[in-house]
């Protein structure tokens, strides 16, 4: 048995896209579980009535995120999008199978895979973390040692990655006491470091061991502290250095670089209100009028969106100043290595 987590808050058009494509794909014994933070009820009830073998469970905040989302909409006031349901996903993940897939609602696979075929590779080669995406992004590829182990997975393993015990990660990620800048002075790392640990780690489209995300994620306390994260997987990795990490030699996921749960992560200065046009593609989903797999196994067309945006035609959501957003979403990434259809 393999559990399939997803994290997930107010798209309910992007979830359902989620979940067809895995239906469609996925192969092997495996369960669905979505972490809801916040998606109204009547959103909720039609996946659940579509998806009645998927397990939905909702964050302690659950009610008082589905009022701000309300209030957003009645009088604009700003929803915190910081406030992170990290005791749903460790409790999630504490409860679910030896091995887990952990991605969000705007994440949709691409293509067919059997995961239990994958684990059996992981519990062989002593897998922690296989990726089965990265955004087409293989600009630090320079410090992996690559090896193609079989058909179907490569060992994508950090070279002179320095790892150490928690105080000395700590020093070192935190810049505590001076300890990275000294490093910096001396020529031993430089702007790049740090970036060599997402080797270690995956956001969005990682199957693991769970005791090794459990590990990642022991004292997140309600945020997404992405050098908390790189600096736990350090830790354990120092304790485990017999342990391989590997990706799949093709992409099985994809995710959008068009949407954004709420505005709190995205803000480059234009007049777009993210959670009013996530209410608007929501509403045309509940009604039928939006295909959750149009473009697919793409990203949704912009001129589909251009739709949607210019029938509600709503003062803070139109469609130029969607696509200067988007546009510069996708840049962000570009800039990282990623590619960006």
């Amino acid at each position: 048995m393999i559990s399939i987590v997803i994290k997930s808050f107010n798209r309910p058009h992007y979830l359902d896209r989620c979940l067809k494509s895995i239906l469609q794909n996925v192969e092997g014994v495996y369960e669905i579980k979505v972490l809801d933070d916040g998606t109204p009820k009547k959103y909720l009830n039609k996946l659940k009535d579509a998806y009645p073998k998927v397990k939905f469970l909702k964050s302690s905040q659950y009610d008082a995120k589905v009022k701000a989302i309300e209030k957003n909409l009645e009088k604009g006031t700003e929803i915190d999008g910081f406030q992170i349901p990290t005791d749903l996903w460790y409790q999630a993940v504490a409860a679910a199978a030896d091995y887990v897939l952990v991605i969000e609602d705007d994440v949709w696979f691409t293509a067919p895979v059997n995961l239990d075929e994958l684990v059996k590779n992981m519990q062989k080669y002593n897998i922690p973390l296989l990726k089965l995406g990265w955004l087409g992004n293989y600009t630090d590829d320079q410090y992996l040692q690559l090896e193609k182990l079989n058909h179907l997975i490569t060992k994508a393993q950090p070279q002179k990655l320095f790892t150490a015990n928690k105080l000395i990660m700590d020093l070192f990620m935190y810049n505590k006491y001076k300890f990275f800048t000294l490093l910096y002075k001396f020529g031993w790392v430089d702007n790049t470091t740090k970036r060599k640990y997402w080797a270690i780690n995956s956001i969005l489209m990682g199957l693991y061991r769970k005791d090794y995300w459990l590990a990642i994620w022991k004292d997140a306390k309600g945020r997404v502290d992405e050098k908390q994260q790189l600096r736990n997987a350090a830790v354990w990795y120092h304790q485990n250095k017999n342990s391989i990490f590997a990706r799949t030699h093709q992409e099985y996921l994809k995710t959008t670089f068009k949407s954004s749960a709420t505005g709190s992560y995205h803000e480059y200065g234009y007049r777009l209100d993210v959670n009013r046009m996530n209410f608007i593609l929501n509403k045309a989903w509940l009604e039928g009028e939006l295909d959750p797999m149009e473009n697919y196994p793409n990203d949704f067309s912009d001129k589909y969106i251009q739709t949607f945006l210019e029938k509600a035609n709503h003062p803070d959501v139109q469609y130029t100043e969607w696509k200067k957003w988007a546009d510069k979403f996708k840049e962000q990434y570009r800039n990282l290595g990623a590619e960006i259809e």
